[in-house]
C-alpha cells in the first residue's frame, strides 16, 4: 500500500471517550487538503452502537474508509498485559499491536491518541522522511530519560544516558515492517513487567526504554499539550483533563478549538459534564485492570 494513495491511521477507544475521536475525525477531514484516502482503523474498547454511529456520522465516505476491530481480537490470546496501578485505561496498551491490524502491505501508519485534534494537514507529516529510524515523534514534556517528572527513573540501571530523548506516545508514525520484524509487541510488554515499579505511565514508559534512540524528532507543533500555548499548533493533545469535562483546565484557546471540530458530528449539541463523571472514570479504570488482569 504506498503511502503516496493512502494515510492508514490507528486509534483506540473505549465508549466514554468516543465523542473525543468524532472530534478528532472530523478535524483530520476538514484540514486534509491533498488527495490521498484516509484509512482509519479503529480499535474497539467496548463503543455502544450509539456512539459508533455518531462516529460514523462524523465522517465523509467519500475521504475516509473505517474498519472496526474489537479489543479482544486485537491482543492475542497468549499475550498477558502487565496490571499497573495507574488510571490509565486499558485502551492505551492497544496501540502496541496496531501493526498487526492494518493491511500487511501497509508501509507505515499513524497512531493517534483520541484526545487530539489535527490543525494542519496530515499528509504534511505523513509524508514525513523516517530515514533509517523506526518511527517519528515529539518529545514528551519529560524531554529526556533524567526529568524528575516522568521519564524513566531507573535509567542509570538500565545504562541509558540521562540526556537521552524521552517521546509522548500519544502520536507514533510508524514502520510497521520493521516493528513486526523485531517483535517489537512483545518486547515492549515484556520491559514492562521486568521494570513495573518504575512504570508510572506504564505503555510510554515501556515504548521508550525498548525503542530509545529509534526515533525522528518532530516539530513540538505535532504534539502540542493542551496544557500549554503553542502558537499555530498543528496538532493540540489534551492529555490532562478532556475538553469534554466542566474540570478542563488547560488552554481555553484550544478547548474552542475542539468544540469547533465537535460541533460538526452528531456530538454537535454535547455540553461539558460534571467532574464526578471524569473520576468515576478514573476509579472503573483501576477496579477494570484488577478484577480482568488486562483481559487476560
Amino acid at each position: 500500500m504506498s503511502i503516496k494513495d493512502t494515510i492508514t491511521i490507528v486509534v483506540a477507544t473505549d465508549n466514554h471517550y468516543a465523542i473525543l475521536l468524532g472530534a478528532l475525525i472530523k478535524s483530520i477531514e476538514v484540514n486534509h487538503k491533498t488527495p490521498e484516502k484516509i484509512d482509519l482503523h479503529i480499535i474497539d474498547d467496548g463503543i455502544s452502537e450509539s456512539s459508533r454511529k455518531k462516529i460514523i456520522g462524523s465522517s465523509n465516505p467519500a475521504m475516509t474508509t473505517m474498519h472496526w476491530h474489537k479489543t479482544a481480537t486485537v491482543i492475542p490470546p497468549n499475550v498477558k498485559i502487565p496490571v499497573d496501578k495507574s488510571a490509565f485505561p486499558i485502551t492505551s496498551y492497544l496501540r502496541l499491536f496496531a501493526p498487526y491490524i492494518i493491511p500487511q502491505d501497509a508501509e507505515r501508519f499513524l497512531y493517534l491518541d483520541v484526545d487530539m485534534i489535527v490543525i494542519e494537514d496530515i499528509s504534511k507529516l505523513w509524508h514525513t522522511d523516517l530515514g533509517d529510524k523506526l518511527f517519528a515523534a515529539v518529545p514528551d514534556l519529560a524531554k529526556i530519560f533524567a526529568s524528575d517528572w516522568g521519564g524513566v527513573p531507573n535509567y542509570k540501571e538500565l545504562g541509558f544516558a540521562p540526556d537521552t530523548p524521552y517521546f509522548n506516545a500519544g502520536m507514533l508514525l510508524v514502520d510497521p515492517v520493521q516493528w513486526r520484524k523485531d517483535d517489537l509487541s512483545n518486547k515492549v510488554i515484556q520491559s514492562i513487567f521486568d521494570n513495573i515499579s518504575s512504570a508510572s505511565f506504564p505503555d510510554q514508559y515501556g515504548l521508550n526504554i525498548t525503542l530509545a534512540n529509534r526515533w525522528v524528532i518532530l516539530d513540538q507543533r505535532w504534539n502540542t499539550f493542551a496544557i500549554l500555548d503553542v502558537k499555530d499548533p498543528w496538532l493540540i493533545h489534551y492529555l490532562d483533563i478532556k475538553p469534554i469535562f466542566k474540570s478542563y483546565n488547560c488552554n481555553v484557546a484550544y478547548k474552542d478549538e475542539f468544540y469547533k471540530y465537535l460541533r460538526m458530528t452528531p456530538w454537535k449539541d454535547h455540553q461539558p459534564v460534571p467532574d464526578w463523571v471524569r473520576l468515576s472514570r478514573k476509579a472503573y479504570n483501576k477496579m477494570r485492570k484488577i478484577v480482568s488482569g488486562y483481559l487476560n
